[in-house]
């Protein structure tokens, strides 16, 4: 741990330092900023859709991060050759890989938290113009909604740490990470679609069924983490599928840091 902690502290000074870190977060809040007036436009649902646009930005912002700072983190030391002089010092290659992933997770923790903030503002003041509009609005639902956001972005960024373990360049891995962004968000409505395709009146082979039962069970099923919808109806989670879903996001991310430490560890560097 005392070789993890300093790559993980060095890991998100340099994340913060990154410029586009503020050009995420000025965008996000100028989102945040225009939720009074977005709001306003659908009056008959303003309390769903203040509670749906704030919870909209903080994930999309998070998304950025894991995009363009996240992948950056861990390539620029392949890029400039840094990781020679890391891995000099008596720091294991799983040392050095854990050590980025849990800086990226800081890193996504206090990013998230300070937005989470500005969109609770956001709400709040929504709410004051409009208070007859949010009958069924719950804040522990709307800190659960950012909690599961968290959670999936931080499985992403070890999805991330996967790809850029074997990936030649960065550009590769943020490909393979926004297609497995894609495929996560929306594999669970792509398998019950195939599985009863009688339902919209198409026909599929049986083999495009079988490819995507394989692809559901390898891809990470994303949509497990999004309750904007639950939280902006004020609709109530159960504690099983809390449960449930944290399990499925902690186990998944375990194995693909596991994954990532083997494959980087057998890495030969030109």
């Amino acid at each position: 741990m005392t070789a993890i902690w300093p790559i993980a502290v060095i890991t998100f000074k340099e994340g913060i330092r990154n410029r586009a870190i503020y050009g995420i977060s000025i965008f996000a809040l100028l989102l945040l900023g225009a939720n009074l007036l977005i709001s306003s436009m659908i009056m008959q649902e303003v309390g769903k859709v203040a509670v749906d646009m704030a919870l909209s930005t903080v994930s999309f912002a998070g998304l950025l991060l894991v995009l363009f700072i996240g992948i950056n983190l861990m390539a620029k030391d392949l890029d400039k050759k840094t990781i020679y002089m890391v891995l000099s010092r008596p720091i294991s290659r799983f040392q050095y890989i854990l050590g980025k992933f849990f800086g990226m997770t800081l890193l996504i923790l206090v990013t998230l938290s300070v937005l989470s903030i500005f969109a609770g503002l956001s709400i709040v003041m929504v709410k004051m113009s409009y208070p007859g509009y949010f009958p069924r609005f719950s804040w522990s639902m709307v800190a659960l909604a950012i909690s599961f956001t968290t959670l999936m972005l931080i499985l992403l960024s070890a999805l991330s740490f996967l790809f850029a373990s074997f990936a030649s360049t960065s550009f590769i891995t943020l490909v393979l990470t926004i297609i497995t962004y894609i495929i996560g968000q929306s594999i669970s409505d792509v398998k019950a679609l195939v599985e009863a395709p009688q339902i919209v009146g198409i026909q599929v082979s049986p083999l495009t069924v079988k490819v995507v039962q394989i692809a559901y069970y390898i891809f990470p099923n994303l949509s497990l983490f999004d309750i904007k919808t639950q939280a902006a109806h004020g609709l109530a989670v159960s504690p099983s599928y809390i449960f449930w879903v944290v399990s499925y996001g902690f186990i998944y991310t375990c194995i693909a840091i596991i994954l990532a430490a083997i494959i980087f560890r057998r890495r030969e560097f030109p």
